[in-house]
């Protein structure tokens, strides 16, 4: 090593276009047809360093060389006897998140043969539990896809023999250690992959991490960390967070997930402007009037309000969820499907965002309501809530993008809870037909409809029911000339009738895979923090008072002003959109 001249550090491990050992390896599961990787292969001369506190470092390769540094040829390891496996912990095993989504969606992975045959899954957390127990636990909440529940019981059976429990301290580098024994055992003969999924709250994982790549590293495979949101409270939170987590990983080991990229209409979003003619030409401020991202939620914080005053909506779901969205649908055609390629293209967008001022948000907050009969408490009502919160369960805002496809074109966005419907969806308005022939023509239902008001919208609906429909003006059939709006759809539940993954299911393979595009990366999360921090700093040093909405409805009334401001109505509110075809 010293022959090289090389000095390593873990924060600055070569640059984004490295990618670690193996990350690239050829698919192994059966389940394709659905997800179409692009076979590497070329060969990559690895470089086997370890960083400055002596931990085990990821590999560096060197694209299209084949020298050997090491003594092995390009991508060779030590000999496999029998090939690689993966190991998977999930840190916080005994929590919800564990048990709602990462397990059930290990499963199905498994039961549709994605996973690698060699595979081993871990549960860690503080609480003392046996192997049969976590077994247990696990098996009450997996279920079989629908079309294949024949063999359902043979294939949990199968699956939990594999899942096993490791009792430990999150700050304990002993318990990683016994950890690590354990799975050294389950590993022995192959070559050792490690991913750490971190269930678990924020200020914990800096702790976890350090133990982990301390004393569990794969000392000569891939090592890789999920780290769930929320990634701090602001852009100094975030970026110490970030400082800390790479005194220990590299960039690349880092997989920070949104699980909203992984939903089948947000990965879909590229593919419906990309690969189709009739939108790519039509996506700019020449043609698109405004862009909606509405977030809604029928339910409260419901005991979880101690964990959500923290943050509120805004940070829970417009920081990332809604602008990562966002981003993708306003980005430039990327060079590749190249996951660099695809953060490149994002990172611009956010970057050419306007900070976000005070006058542009409203933000509001459900209290108390009684509905046929049935008593909803408010926000305020939660135990858990301190009392005089002002922190806000409803928000509304208008972005900006400050280059040439998007100048002038408002990006709005609302989320909240305790509204009337449950629902996610990105509208998509566009500009009025310049001289329309039909401005007013009688309507079918007698009423008068303004076609000129009437503009085409695009719909994407996330969840649930997911859908893409576009609104046009069309004439009813018979002798006079009336008009009215109709819906071209595609409702995926009668086009396709294969039960859709679940987005932490698409989420787990590609991080088991070094599939990137769907992480974030630091300098995308930087600039995401950067439009949102001065905005959530004036509301918290002003106290600004939400405004009230009874629990059950549209929200409050200031953000259909805040649309009105820039001569927009919320898509989901007209009488000609109740949600449903």
């Amino acid at each position: 090593m010293a022959a090289t001249g090389l000095g390593f550090h873990p924060a600055a491990f070569f640059s984004a276009h490295l990618r670690e050992a193996g990350a690239k390896q050829l698919p192994f599961r059966h389940c394709s047809h659905h997800r179409i990787n692009v076979a590497r292969t070329r060969r990559a001369c690895l470089l086997r360093a370890k960083s400055f506190n002596g931990h085990p470092q990821i590999g560096a390769s060197f694209s299209n060389s084949n020298e050997v540094l090491d003594g092995r040829a390009a991508g060779d390891g030590p000999p496999e006897q029998g090939g690689s496996t993966v190991s998977i912990t999930v840190v916080g095993a005994s929590g919800d998140l564990a048990k709602k989504k990462i397990f059930p969606a290990l499963f199905a992975l498994f039961y549709e043969d994605c996973l690698p045959e060699h595979f081993t899954v871990f549960g860690y957390a503080r609480s003392k539990m046996s192997d049969e127990e976590l077994r247990n636990m696990i098996s009450m909440t997996l279920t079989c896809r629908i079309d294949k529940r024949e063999n359902c019981g043979d294939k949990m059976e199968q699956f939990l023999q594999r899942c096993f429990y490791q009792s430990g301290q999150y700050n304990s580098e002993d318990g990683f250690a016994e950890l690590d024994r354990k799975l050294k055992e389950k590993e022995a003969g192959k070559l050792p992959n490690r991913l750490f999924y971190l269930s678990i709250p924020p200020n914990i994982f800096v702790d976890v991490v350090r133990s982990a790549s301390r004393t569990a590293s794969s000392s000569s495979g891939w090592t890789r960390f999920i780290v769930e949101k929320p990634f701090g409270r602001d852009s100094e939170s975030s970026g110490e967070l970030t400082r800390s987590l790479k005194m220990y990983l590299a960039e690349e080991q880092i997989f920070r997930i949104d699980h909203y990229l992984g939903k089948e209409l947000v990965e879909n979003l590229s593919v419906l402007r990309f690969s189709n003619l009739v939108f790519e030409p039509l996506w700019s401020r020449n043609y698109i009037r405004n862009v909606q991202l509405i977030f809604s939620e029928d339910f409260g914080t419901e005991g979880r309000g101690g964990y959500f005053d923290n943050y509120g909506i805004i940070r829970d779901i417009m920081q990332n969820h809604l602008l990562q969205i966002l981003a993708l649908f306003a980005m430039e055609t990327p060079v590749s499907l190249d996951a660099e390629d695809i953060r490149n293209e994002k990172v611009k967008v956010l970057r050419s965002m306007r900070q976000l001022k005070l006058e542009d948000v409203v933000v509001g907050q459900y209290k108390g309501h009684i509905r046929a009969g049935k008593s909803f408490p408010g926000y305020a009502d939660d135990p858990t809530v301190p009392k005089g919160s002002v922190t806000p369960t409803f928000a509304a805002a208008a972005l900006f993008i400050d280059n040439a496809r998007w100048d002038g074109v408002p990006f709005l966005m609302k989320a909240g809870k305790a509204l009337h419907t449950r629902r996610a969806e990105i509208r998509v308005q566009f500009r009025r037909v310049p001289g329309n022939l039909y401005r007013r023509r009688r309507a079918a239902g007698a009423a008068d409809l303004d076609v000129d008001a009437a503009t085409n919208e695009l719909v994407l609906r996330v969840q649930p029911d997911e859908a893409i429909y576009l609104k046009i003006n069309n004439k009813v059939p018979g002798l006079g000339m009336r008009l009215d709006r109709s819906d071209l759809n595609l409702l995926y539940s009668e086009r396709y009738r294969r039960e859709i993954p679940d987005a932490y299911e698409r989420l787990l393979l590609d991080a088991i895979e070094g599939e990137r595009r769907l992480f974030i990366r630091s300098d995308e999360l930087d600039a995401a923090w950067a439009i949102f921090t001065p905005v959530l700093r004036e509301l918290e040093e002003k106290r600004v008072a939400p405004e009230l909405y009874p629990y059950g409805s549209r929200g409050p009334v200031g953000a259909h002003y805040l649309a009105a401001n820039y001569n927009v109505r919320w898509g989901d509110i007209t009488s000609d959109d109740d949600g449903s075809f």
